[in-house]
């Protein structure tokens, strides 16, 4: 890879979390300011990278055009919107579809909840992959699914979070007996959320579509009744996208 270009792409993944200064970019890819300047010249150029102040960076437009365009490239996420966003006018509750890309669940696309309390997630944001309910479907099927287990790192979240290979493993086998997942706030306290799998024309699963509500707004018995709702959801979002019926995780609440 070009050194220059290697340097660009870690500058921007530097400032994905917040802008940054002249010292701040200089000290991420451990080159002289005059050389990091230079490249945030050419990157603030093409509105990749833009200037706050005299003193900060942060991400540019153009970034986010490209991020659009990439996610309006994803089949998955034209042809399951339909379905998702009736699941998210009809129970009110957030709608996330998520995708696994290179070792990571991506959440791909959002619907807002209609209550005043709203998640704390983005499109493009990164789930943990053990202790959420997507990134459980996205891994259930996976032939690799134990080797990513043991090299996971589990820290603690909540008091429900799953800390071991072991455990990770157990619930794995229980999404592809039931059909779905639940992260029993595990990754935040105060939120709990249901997710069943979207098939592609193989039956493979492509991606996950998940419901997050707040305990105060619905208990866990509550949310396990929507999983029918939910799983129905995933079915015509999985037809769109060419399946064309295998009934491998179609299986009871459980």
């Amino acid at each position: 890879m070009s050194q220059s270009l290697d340097r660009g792409l870690t500058l921007l993944r530097a400032m994905s979390d917040g802008r940054k200064t002249l010292d701040e970019l200089a000290a991420v890819v451990d080159v002289h300011k005059s050389t990091v300047l230079r490249l945030l010249r050419t990157l603030e150029e093409h509105r990749f990278v833009q200037r706050e102040g005299v003193r900060h960076y942060r991400l540019g437009t153009a970034l986010f055009d490209l991020a659009n365009k990439a996610l309006d490239d994803l089949d998955v996420r034209r042809a399951a919107e339909n379905a998702l966003r009736e699941l998210n006018l009809e129970t009110g509750h957030t709608v996330h579809l998520a995708s696994y890309e290179d070792g990571e669940v991506v959440y791909i696309d959002k619907y807002d909840s209609t209550h005043p309390v709203r998640m704390y997630s983005r499109i493009g944001r990164r789930a943990p992959l053990h202790c959420t309910a997507v990134a459980k479907v996205l891994l259930a099927e996976r032939p690799e699914a134990r080797e990513i287990a043991a090299r996971m790192e589990y820290p603690r979240l909540t008091a429900n979070t799953i800390t071991t290979p072991e455990g990770y493993l157990a619930e794995l086998a229980l999404v592809r007996q039931r059909g779905f997942a639940v992260d029993n706030s595990e990754h935040e306290d105060f939120i709990h959320c249901i997710a069943a799998p979207i098939r592609g024309q193989r039956g493979e699963v492509i991606a996950a579509v998940s419901l997050s509500v707040p305990k105060v707004f619905l208990d866990y018995d509550g949310l396990i009744a929507l999983v029918p709702r939910l799983q129905a959801t995933a079915a015509a979002a999985s037809t769109e996208c060419g399946w064309t019926g295998d009934e491998r995780m179609a299986g009871g609440q459980g």
